[in-house]
């Protein structure tokens, strides 16, 4: 006996209940490309993680102990009329991430052991070996505590776009530690006397480093995914990051006979400016939401004032590293004022309010 069920079209998840957009198109595009067609990066990313308000009509599938579902619009404050609008400007997937990583790897140890070779570690000025020893050796934590930040932030983004954002991002900043880490330990196979453990030591116990950590640990601290976001990329990186890795390292170790430094730290620039570009990207999407703007724009310079000022006040702790070594090459209230025109111009790009001084 043949048994006909009627379902309504609107809550069935049945095979063939629904129309989607581009059903009678001979071409796969079951979603809206942002150009004319699709690239390959929205074509393995877009809707690859379920939504119930598309295409789960369902709702989740499972869900944890106490019934909250798999993802959750409430894990941010931040609201969106639309998350899947986002792209990340770098399109940046599993494969391409993969390659770009390896390629920066091979760079990393093609500059350490050609240096090596050349005997380069014995040239460094002696005051600088230490200011690496101290001072590298502690940011290197900066660095590894953002990307521990950015590991829990990926897991709670809403939709596959922006958790592959915040991956790449987190990815990034943990290879970057182990960059320094790794690089720490092969001059330390031509320079016998560097202590390995110092860094650490600096990082919890040295006043110069201790704002730098609170900073640190607040970011690490909260549990609002586009929080941890805006705080590491809009906050940190300008203030303390690229303080640090533009403003001395890089400005500072050629004059102090060391070319090998600057190049490892290099990455972590070239890193900044594609997660950066991501990060502006989704904020100004939700600063200018048609429905929720002027409420995200609110919270971010809430935000700003919060995470930023306390990263100012950090960055001025810095300040005595500058007069460590024997050849100076940087002021640091040059570089500060830089870094305070930098993230000027991130606020203005996002559309919020510019950091108070």
């Amino acid at each position: 006996m043949n048994i006909k069920v009627d379902v309504e079209e609107s809550i069935s998840g049945a095979a063939g209940a629904k129309t989607f957009p581009g059903s009678d198109s001979r071409h796969y595009n079951y979603f809206q490309p942002k150009g004319r067609k699709a690239t390959h990066y929205e074509d393995v990313t877009v809707d690859v993680q379920p939504d119930p308000e598309r295409y789960l009509a369902q709702n989740w599938i499972i869900a944890f102990a106490n019934g909250d579902p798999t993802y959750s619009k409430d894990w941010t404050k931040v609201k969106s009329s639309d998350w899947h609008v986002f792209r990340a400007p770098d399109q940046e997937w599993e494969r391409t991430h993969y390659q770009r990583q390896s390629t920066i790897i091979g760079m990393v140890l093609n500059v350490v052991q050609n240096g090596r070779r050349s005997g380069a570690p014995q040239r460094f000025d002696k005051q600088w070996v230490k200011i690496l020893q101290d001072h590298l050796g502690a940011y290197k934590h900066l660095e590894y505590g953002l990307g521990i930040s950015l590991m829990h932030a990926q897991r709670l983004g809403y939709t596959q776009m922006v958790n592959n954002a915040l991956l790449t991002n987190c990815s990034y900043k943990i290879r970057f530690a182990q960059d320094i880490t790794l690089y720490l330990g092969d001059l330390n196979l031509d320079l016998p006397d560097l202590d390995l453990a110092a860094g650490k030591k600096h990082w919890l116990e040295d006043e110069l480093w201790q704002e730098t950590r609170a900073t640190i640990e607040g970011v690490m601290g909260t549990n609002d995914y586009i929080e941890q976001y805006f705080a590491t990329n809009v906050c940190v990186e300008p203030l303390l990051g690229e303080l640090f890795r533009s403003g001395f390292i890089m400005q500072v170790a050629a004059a102090q006979n060391d070319f090998m430094t600057p190049s490892v730290i290099s990455s972590g620039e070239a890193d900044y400016e594609r997660n950066l570009a991501n990060t502006v990207e989704l904020l100004t999407m939700l600063a200018s939401d048609v429905k929720y703007g002027a409420e995200n724009r609110k919270l971010f310079e809430k935000w700003l004032h919060q995470h930023g000022g306390q990263a100012l006040a950090a960055a001025r702790q810095l300040q005595p590293i500058w007069s460590l070594p024997v050849n100076k090459r940087a002021r640091f209230d040059d570089v500060l004022e830089a870094q305070l025109a930098r993230i000027d111009s991130i606020t203005n790009a996002i559309g919020v309010e510019k950091l108070p001084r």
